[in-house]
Order: C-alpha cells, then structure tokens, then sequence
C-alpha cells in the first residue's frame, strides 16, 4: 500500500475566518488514524504555517494532504506574489507582515522557519509574481 490517506484542499487568500480549517482537519484524520500525537504536533504546525502564509500573502492554494505508511506528505502551491529572497525570509524574525497583519497577531517571522523545524524534508520553491510550492515530509517512524 503506497497511500493510506489523501485529501486535498483549497485555500483562499485573505479568508481569515476560514484560516486554520485545512490543518485542523487533518490533524483530525491523523487522530483518526491512530498516528503518534508528537507526529501530529508536528504535522499540526508546518500545515497551519503554511495555510497561514497563504491566508496572508496568497490570492489561492492548493494544500494535498497524504499519509503513507512511512510518512506524512504536505505539498502547497499557491498563486502570489512569491517570496524574493527565500534564505532571508528562511530567517527567524524576518517578516513581510503588514500592519494590520501584526495587530491580528501574526508576522513574528516564524512561519517558514517553524514549518522547517516540524519537518524531516523541506523544500520551498519560488517565483516571484507567480508563487510558491512547498514540500513537506514528516516521518511516522
């Protein structure tokens, strides 16, 4: 069996009431599963860092979602503006967060270095006026 779980979802840019809703989901189904709560504690984090990021800097992505039997895969393509200078926005306490962005509580600048940490493979690729796609991979074992 090479997937035992996938599920893919839409995120919209700028929709703060559904923000968080794709990675609460999964880390339900990871529950469900019977997956180990430190994997989902991670898992949990890297998926609302990345949906945050598009919630605040994207027009739209796509988050996939799957478990296999070795591991959790995330992979998230957004429409944006793209990130400029990725090894600097990899930097904690770098942020790009608008004002209005802070006062609800976000542009502390961990986002993509939180979502490097839960990962065992992380990968971020992008385009500067098209967007960004990340491949997250968290080990089960």
């Amino acid at each position: 069996m090479d997937k035992a779980f996938s599920q893919i979802y839409k995120i919209q840019g700028g929709n703060i009431y559904n923000a968080g809703k794709a990675s609460t989901e999964i880390k339900s189904i990871l529950k469900q599963l019977g997956i180990n709560s430190f994997i989902i504690r991670r898992v949990a984090i890297a998926a609302y860092e990345a949906e945050m990021n598009v919630v605040m800097y994207a027009k739209h992505a796509t988050m996939t979602f799957e478990v296999t039997p070795k591991q959790i895969n995330i992979i998230v393509e957004d429409e944006g503006p793209g990130i400029a200078d990725v090894s600097l926005a990899m930097q904690e306490g770098y942020s790009t967060a608008t004002p209005e962005m802070r006062e609800m509580g976000f542009g502390a600048g961990m986002g993509l270095p939180n979502i490097k940490r839960n990962s065992d493979s992380f990968k971020i690729e992008s385009v500067v006026g098209k967007g960004i796609k990340l491949e997250i991979k968290i080990n089960i074992n």
